[in-house]
């Protein structure tokens, strides 16, 4: 037993040690979190600031503000420079310090999962827009992290908690709304499949997916006015009605390329082929799926114009139809990877949705992958070809995706 808990103390401890140092060089090689600011981080310190000249913002700053994503990562950098008067750098540590509490928190390994959570941990650091946001005065750590409590505090049944963190979630980032969207779809689904009535916990995923409502009346549209005039906004977010389905196929291709691909990387132990060549009834299901996706792949093939690594490989291919069939490959893992109608296939199908009204970018993808890395690390994302073919169940009880 004394053995036994050296030997994890040993492990945790070499896990801090080397995590910190990862994180120490990160911190010089961004020269202390003091440099100059870079691209957008003008224009959201200069946001910031408007909300620094008091300690709770007015209604009127609320409702015109010029930037395109909700406003509480600004308010929460403006009360930081209030409080403390530390410039763009004291934003920038917060980020920072997220960044690696939730490596910490998903790479933690616990006795049960050692080795999963340690290679999730790797597979979240493998996401090159984790780290390079870090040190950043960008918006996407906050929101991840609400978004991440949310996840967590479904699992542990405290939705009361969920619900709030989901809420602070959307309050950070619009497209947050995903993760309470597809719990509430996966309850939905499960009560049906189940024969069973919905408990009075499916209220704190309602309310907070319908809080982004009350952002939409204050903004009288998706964002605030003035942030139209003052920042460039690609036309399917100026437009209420306006979709582009090619950005949700996107954004299936980047799931593809930063999570499916990794996991299997890493985890392909837990890859059964013999599983799936037993499972000839899904062979239909898979060719459906194939065909469906390069349907939508013909009729709505997503645009070239995005930014990121995944369009950068692309461009390095001669032809048009070769760029399309790298993301249709892509997107087409992700498909077969979550083809099973659990939590992750709700939420990932969401954000599919949502992504629909964005600009083709790969660091939207985070707020998703971190959220895929912790369930893996807590062993709630098995492969859906395994030796044991593991139904959904309720949360915290087995796996949920």
């Amino acid at each position: 037993m004394h053995s036994k808990i050296r030997a994890d103390f040993n492990l945790q401890f070499c896990f801090l040690v080397i995590l910190s140092l990862i994180y120490l060089a990160l911190f010089i090689s961004l020269g202390g979190l003091q440099g100059d600011p870079w691209w957008d981080e003008e224009f959201f310190w200069k946001t910031s600031l408007t909300f620094s000249e008091r300690l709770f913002p007015t209604f009127d700053q609320l409702r015109n503000y010029e930037e395109l994503n909700t406003p509480l990562p600004f308010i929460i950098y403006g009360l930081l420079e209030y409080l403390f008067h530390g410039g763009i750098f004291v934003g920038r540590l917060l980020n920072f310090g997220l960044s690696f509490a939730i490596a910490l928190w998903i790479g933690w390994p616990q006795r049960q999962h050692r080795v999963r959570s340690l290679l999730s941990v790797v597979g979240l650091l493998l996401f090159p827009y984790y780290l390079w946001l870090s040190g950043l005065l960008y918006t996407d750590l906050i929101a991840s992290f609400f978004g991440l409590l949310g996840i967590h505090f479904y699992r542990k049944q405290r939705h009361l908690i969920s619900g709030l963190a989901f809420i602070l979630a959307i309050a950070s980032r619009q497209y947050m709304l995903a993760f309470p969207l597809g719990v509430v779809a996966f309850e939905l689904v499960s009560a049906y499949r189940n024969k069973t009535r919905l408990q009075w916990q499916i209220l704190a995923p309602v309310t907070a997916a319908a809080s982004i409502l009350g952002w939409f009346i204050l903004f009288q549209g998706f964002a605030p006015a003035a942030s139209y005039a003052s920042r460039l906004a690609p036309d399917v977010q100026r437009t209420l009605w306006a979709i582009t389905p090619g950005g949700g196929l996107y954004f299936l291709s980047l799931v593809g390329l930063y999570f499916v691909i990794p996991e299997f990387v890493l985890f392909w132990r837990g890859f059964c082929l013999k599983s799936l060549l037993q499972h000839r009834e899904r062979y239909r299901e898979y060719l459906a799926i194939a065909a469906g996706l390069l349907i939508l792949f013909v009729v709505f093939p997503p645009s070239l114009e995005a930014s990121g690594n995944l369009i950068k490989v692309a461009g390095l291919l001669p032809t048009y139809a070769l760029k399309i069939a790298l993301f249709y490959s892509l997107a087409l893992l992700a498909c077969l990877r979550f083809a099973r109608p659990g939590l992750v296939f709700w939420i990932l199908g969401f954000h599919c949705l949502i992504m629909m009204k964005a600009y083709q970018w790969d660091r939207y993808a985070l707020p998703l992958l971190i959220v895929f890395w912790y369930l893996k690390s807590v062993n709630q994302l098995g492969f859906p070809w395994t030796e044991k073919n593991v139904e959904d169940t309720a949360p915290d009880q087995g796996k949920i995706a």
